[in-house]
This record gives C-alpha cells, sequence and structure tokens, in this order.
C-alpha cells in the first residue's frame, strides 16, 4: 500500500507558486458552496509524518474560512473522555451539514499506536476496526463526505524530518514521545497501519495515501484531492427522500412478539406501597454504591402513547440523587440536531461515570415513528437497526449498564386513558388530535416494535417488555428490573 508513496515524488518551487493561488481559491469556492449543501465534510488527516499533519492543518487554516472549519486533535483522553465510550468525544466533535470538520490523532491513529503500544492484543484490534467500520459507514451512509489522507514518510526521511526539528530548525519542542516511537518501532508501526488502512478503507471511506516528503508536494497533492472530490460531490442531484406510509399490517390483528406480554398483570394498593417502599430503599443503596465505584447507567423507555413512561420514571428517580442522574424527554429534533447525525444528540447525552442518563423515548425513534411518519427513508431506517446495535455495543463495552424498556398497554387501556386525561386540567395537555390519529395505525406501530425488539435485542442489551395495563405493576417490575441489573453489574 505504501510503496506507491515512496516513489520520490517533487513539486518544484516555480510550479509551486504558480498553482497556489488555483489552489487557494479552488479550495475556498469548493467550501463556500458547500455551506449550502445537505451534506458535512469529515476530514481525517494522518500518517507517519504527524509534523506534515500538523503544517497541512495550518496551511488549511490559512486558505479557507476558519468560520466554517472546525478543527479537533484528540490528545490523551480526559478523565471525562475515559469515564465515556471510545467514540464519545468524536461523535461530539462532528460537523453540522454545510461544514468541514478537521480530525487528526483520530480513531485509527489512536487504534494504530495502541496496537504498537501492545495495549490491543489481535482480537481487541479487529474489535476496535469493527467499531471504525460501523462509525464511519455510519456517517457515510448518512450522507457525510468522508475524506482520509495518510501522509507517509518512508523511515529515513521521518528521522531526517525529525533531526532536523530538533536540531536544525530549532523545532524540538514540536516533538513528541509518540513521533519518538513511530521511529523506533517504524517496522511494525508501518506493518501495523497497513492492516488497519486496508481493513478501514471501504466504501465511502477510502484512504488517500500521500507521499510527504516533499512538503509542496504534498500540499498540491491534498488540495487538488479535497477541490475535485468535493466538487464532483456538490455536483451530484441530492438524494429524492421518498417518504412512503408505513408499512401496511399484514393482517388485521398481527401475531408479534407484544403479544407474549401479559396485560392481565395486576397489583392491589396494600402490596403495591409495600414493594414500592421496599425497591425505593433498595435502589437508594445501589444508586449510592454504584456512583462509589463510578458505575454509569443508561435506561431508554419506549412504549405507547399513555403506557404510563413517565410515571415509570418518576418512581425510579424518587430514591436517586438528583445531581446524579438526568431525564433526557426526546421530541422533535433542534434545528443543531437536524443537521447531525441522528444518533449525534444520543452520544451528547451519554453520562459520565457514577452517573445515569434516563431517556423518555431513545434513540428508536428511526425505526419506530420515523418509519411510519416517513420521516426517514425505508434506506434510513432498515439501516439503523445495525447502526443501533453497534452504538450500544460501545455503550455496553465501556462498563456502561444499559436497560431498554417497553412498556406495553392494550389499545383499549390506551383509549380509556386519552379519555380520563382529558377530564383533568393539568393533564389535558398531553392530548392531541396526533394521539389519536396514530390510534388508527396500532397494528403499523405493533409490527415495526415487533422487528425492533426481534432486530436489536442483544446477548448485551436485551429489551425488557413489561405489562402495563396496571401502572402500578408496571412501575414495581421496572423498579425490580433496575435493582436487579445493577445488582449484577455491580457482582
Amino acid at each position: 500500500m505504501f510503496e506507491t508513496a515512496e516513489l520520490g515524488r517533487r513539486t518544484s518551487k516555480e510550479e509551486y507558486k504558480t498553482l497556489e493561488p488555483f489552489l487557494r481559491t479552488g479550495v475556498l469556492t469548493v467550501q463556500y458552496e458547500l455551506r449550502d449543501a445537505d451534506f458535512p465534510v469529515v476530514l481525517v488527516i494522518a500518517g507517519t509524518d504527524r509534523l506534515g499533519c500538523s503544517d497541512l492543518m495550518n496551511l488549511l487554516h490559512e486558505w479557507m474560512d476558519a468560520r466554517y472549519l472546525e478543527a479537533s486533535v484528540f490528545e490523551a483522553p480526559s478523565d471525562e473522555e475515559l469515564e465515556r465510550p471510545r467514540f464519545w468525544r468524536y461523535w461530539r466533535a462532528l460537523p453540522a451539514k454545510g461544514r468541514v470538520g478537521i480530525f487528526h490523532r483520530e480513531w485509527t491513529t489512536r487504534a494504530i499506536v495502541d496496537r504498537v503500544k501492545g495495549n490491543l492484543d489481535e482480537a481487541g484490534l479487529d474489535q476496535r476496526l469493527r467499531h471504525i467500520e460501523g462509525f464511519e459507514r455510519a456517517l457515510a451512509d448518512d450522507g457525510a463526505l468522508v475524506l482520509k489522507f495518510w501522509l507517509h514518510l518512508p523511515e529515513k526521511a521521518l528521522a531526517r524530518r525529525l533531526e532536523e526539528a530538533e536540531n536544525g530548525s530549532g523545532k524540538s519542542w514540536e516533538i513528541t514521545k509518540e513521533d519518538r516511537l513511530v521511529l523506533r518501532h517504524y517496522p511494525r508501526v508501518q506493518s501495523v497501519a497497513e492492516q488497519v488502512l486496508r481493513r478501514t478503507s471501504v466504501g465511502g471511506a477510502l484512504w488517500n495515501v500521500v507521499e510527504s516528503a516533499d512538503w509542496r508536494y504534498r500540499n498540491v497533492a491534498v488540495a487538488q484531492t479535497l477541490i475535485q472530490t468535493l466538487t464532483r460531490r456538490l455536483a451530484e442531484p441530492p438524494k429524492l427522500r421518498i417518504h412512503p406510509p408505513g408499512p401496511a399490517p399484514r393482517e388485521p390483528n398481527p401475531l408479534t412478539v407484544l403479544d407474549h406480554v401479559d396485560l392481565t398483570k395486576t397489583i392491589d394498593d396494600e402490596a403495591y406501597e409495600k414493594k414500592l417502599k421496599r425497591y425505593w430503599g433498595k435502589l437508594a443503596k445501589l444508586g449510592r454504591k454504584s456512583h462509589q465505584r463510578g458505575l454509569s447507567a443508561v435506561v431508554a423507555f419506549e412504549g405507547w402513547d399513555a403506557a404510563g413512561k413517565g410515571g415509570a420514571i418518576r418512581r425510579l428517580t424518587k430514591p436517586l440523587d438528583a445531581a446524579r442522574y438526568r431525564v433526557v424527554p426526546i421530541v422533535t429534533p433542534s434545528d443543531e440536531e437536524g443537521v447531525h447525525h441522528y444518533l449525534w444528540r444520543f452520544w451528547r447525552q451519554l453520562p459520565r461515570g457514577g452517573h445515569w442518563t434516563i431517556f423518555d423515548r431513545s434513540w428508536y425513534g428511526r425505526v419506530l415513528v420515523e418509519r411510519l411518519e416517513g420521516f426517514a427513508t425505508e434506506e434510513e431506517w432498515r439501516r439503523a437497526y445495525a447502526e443501533i446495535n453497534d452504538f450500544e455495543e460501545m455503550i455496553v463495552h465501556r462498563g456502561i449498564l444499559l436497560l431498554k424498556f417497553w412498556i406495553h398497554i392494550s389499545p383499549e387501556e390506551q383509549l380509556r386513558r386519552f379519555k380520563a386525561r382529558e377530564k383533568v386540567p393539568f393533564k389535558k395537555y398531553k392530548i392531541t388530535t396526533e394521539d389519536y390519529r396514530n390510534r388508527d395505525r396500532w397494528n403499523g406501530y405493533e409490527l415495526a416494535a415487533d422487528e425492533m425488539v426481534q432486530r436489536t435485542s442483544t446477548d448485551y442489551a436485551r429489551w425488557h417488555l413489561v405489562s402495563g395495563n396496571d401502572k402500578r405493576w408496571a412501575r414495581i417490575q421496572v423498579l425490580k428490573t433496575v435493582c436487579r441489573e445493577l445488582e449484577r453489574a455491580m457482582d
């Protein structure tokens, strides 16, 4: 892979002087045209020539409009970052549509360095690469232009570059321990880098390996590739987003996994109060213990309108320290959220060590309401299953407890609750014509929920289906499950 980047290509001083004005104009032009586009550019700059990467980033800031350019250089993870899944800091830094985001010392570089240092064995590297593939595929499938440059220096050229920086140019402060590690273990770095680049150069996230010994040639090659690639993409007609209606029921009353939920479950007042106090006491102790151990939790609630999600959440948070949890109600995406990948807003909300995030509705909206109401195309909601599974795997892999509840009720019970809410002044706002309209598509939503459970109930993040016709029963089941899973996680 790297042989073609060791041919000794050079750009003369005169040629560079001629090309530079055209390249600067071209880079700035496509950047301004990008502002009105419906996709972002994720620009990855990596390679054995780290000093060259820094020079290139400075050059792009000089040639482009910094107002629409966001650069992220990822050093050793902070304590806050270490408490979240590895890709949390990358998701948070993603550019909005119409902008360019530059990523240096990113997910690929980290994988190579960790493998060379021995922090990753072959199995660990394979898992890391699967996560990289899933991350980049999700971005590309969502429309992002993922443009990756690997700046390659042969071993002798790298040695000269570091020696010049240390002795000739007086810039020894620019050299890091990682630079010296790359030079010291160059054959090993080369071997691992080739393995990683071949594995992650697929689909819409191909690597461009650039010979970096001559800085003029490097600048020209990167700028020309950036201009040509972005020009081609901008010339493509926008994807036609056909929003078909949701799937028609296959039968009047489809048989689904939800039919196995026993909706006759109930509990009397005395037993309810007794169990409520017992589980509150237990959860209070477990909550304190999990905080001391740094165990985080993500709890997602889904279910029918008026199923009792809010009531279950209020009973769940009652014994918890309010400083250590956050309830996030998921509604229509804001303007800022709408110009990012749909998972972006959920990644940003993941808790730090010892804290909880509780979602009142969640990322499953993509395969439920967005699917049924046509806000997502069939291609989008179908690929969401794999994206969601990858997302949840990374949450659990970090050691965060992930719990997913679907609170199930019957259509008859839902209608009864709708009518009851309309009679209570402080609950009337919860009922809209949209709620009644959704009842007409009950079978469609039930089929979507059935497929959701089948495709995303994994061994690391299974669904808990809760009988909700009796709200008190549902609340106790949620508390019981949370306590049980917390104990297992800490054991």
